[in-house]
This record gives structure tokens, sequence and C-alpha cells, in this order.
């Protein structure tokens, strides 16, 4: 079969919208392309999450190195997250192992970690200034020991949200480092956010592929769509108000988890 056969029209469309309100709002993909797969696709929901997490790996791995040449990743909030995260995750894919994924019992458990993140991502995206400044007080009493501690914490809860969900290290990832790390930029949060879904999604999705869950050509007909959306997004950026861009989107998202819960 060759490279031109393997693509599938209607995915590459999805990945091209999905794409370009990636690269016109900074929302994470998987909030997105997940939902999307699942509920108009009728993609069985472990395999639209172990395929979005490859598919994530890829596009935030060309995010990372873009970041990372400039200098503006903190490896430091990278490795704390990490050395919570990767652990955790692959607790969750041995509990979905031993669960018989895929299986009724799975599907289940996915389709409803995915409404809980999208649920959680929501009120990060439309009231995170008031989330930050309601919690200013608390993030200027944290120790670095504590912040380290909360960190990994922190790592530990995304990286079994995004192994059971592939949602999470987007924008409730961004809005707890800007609470356990007020001295940071955003630009800096964002980047190490960024740099630490690189290797989680990729443990992650690599696991899933094991228990039989990724769609290869499906992940390839994606990539061929999100990759021009995303850039074709970006020039937009500024010409839609930011509180309209949050307010449908937080709207949309609690919307669809509800209805995967």
């Amino acid at each position: 079969m060759s490279f031109i056969d393997t693509i599938q029209p209607l995915y590459s469309l999805s990945g091209l919208g999905v794409g370009f309100l990636v690269g016109l709002t900074g929302v994470g993909g998987g909030s997105l392309m997940t939902p999307l797969l699942i509920l108009l696709f009728g993609v069985h929901p472990q395999t639209a999450v172990g395929t979005d997490l490859l598919y994530a790996a890829i596009t935030k791995a060309v995010g990372t190195g873009v970041h990372g040449f400039s200098g503006g990743v903190d490896w430091k909030v990278v490795r704390r997250l990490a050395s919570g995260s990767i652990p955790a995750s692959a607790l969750a894919l041995i509990v979905l192992h031993t669960m018989g994924a895929p299986s009724l019992i799975t599907t289940h458990l996915i389709t409803r970690s995915l409404g809980v993140a999208l649920l959680l991502t929501a009120p990060c995206i439309l009231f995170r200034a008031a989330i930050m400044q309601r919690l200013a007080g608390f993030s200027a009493s944290l120790s670095d020991r504590r912040t380290h501690i909360l960190t990994i914490a922190v790592g530990a809860l995304l990286g079994l949200l995004v192994s059971l969900s592939s949602v999470g290290a987007g924008a409730i990832g961004v809005t707890v480092l800007l609470v356990l790390y007020p001295r940071l930029s955003t630009a800096r949060i964002v980047a190490a956010d960024i740099a630490h879904a690189v290797p989680l999604t990729l443990v992650a999705g690599l696991g899933h592929w094991l228990l039989g869950s990724v769609n290869g050509g499906m992940l390839l007909s994606l990539l061929v769509g999100s990759i021009p959306g995303i850039i074709l997004g970006s020039l937009f950026v500024g010409m839609v108000r930011e509180s309209v861009q949050r307010t449908v989107l937080a709207t949309v998202l609690t919307i669809v988890g509800i209805r995967m819960i």
C-alpha cells in the first residue's frame, strides 16, 4: 500500500480543523481530537486515546525542539513532573492490561476518565486568571521542598489522566504550574509543560500500542492534516478576542465532558 493510499481524507480534514484551533487558541489537541474521534467517527475509546497520544508525542516534540533551542525550557520542573507522571502512566497501563483491554470495562473507564479530564480542563481555560489570583497567598507561602513534592504529585495525577484519556497535560498542567511556580514566566511554564508532555505521551502512547490500541493509518492521516492546520491557525492569532475563544472552548469542553460521563 502506497503512502497516498494510507491517508484517510476525513481524518486528515479533522486533523486540519483541530490543528487550526490548536494554533489559534493554544489549547491541547487531545481535548478536542479524542472526543471528536469517539463521538463523530465512532472510534473505539481506547484506540482514540492511544492514537492521539502518539500524535501528541510527535507534535509536541517539535514544539519542545523550538523552545529548547531558544533556552526557554525549565528542565528542573520537567524532571519533577516526569518523576511522578512516568511511574503513574506505567501503573495506569498495567491496570488496563490487567483488566483485559480493550474490553467493556476499560471502555467505561476511559470514557469516564476523558469526561472528568474535560470537565477539569474547561474551568482551567475559562478561569485561569481568577484561580491564580485566588491562590496567590498559597503560592507565596510555598517552600522549594514543598513545591518539589507537590510538582511530583501533580505529575502523577497528569500521568494517570493522560494515560487514560490523552487529556490533561495542557490547560490543567499549565494552570497548576503557574500556581506552584509564580516566579516563572508564563512562556517558561508553557515550555516546561510541552517538554514534559513529550516523554509522558510517548510512554503512554507506546504502552497503548503494545496493548493493540493504536491505528497507524489514522495517526498518519491526522498528522497530514494537523501540521498545516496548526501553521494556518497560528497566522490568525489575535484576530478573535481571547475572552470569546476561552468562553466558547470551555462551553464546548463542558458539554462534551458531560456527554462522555
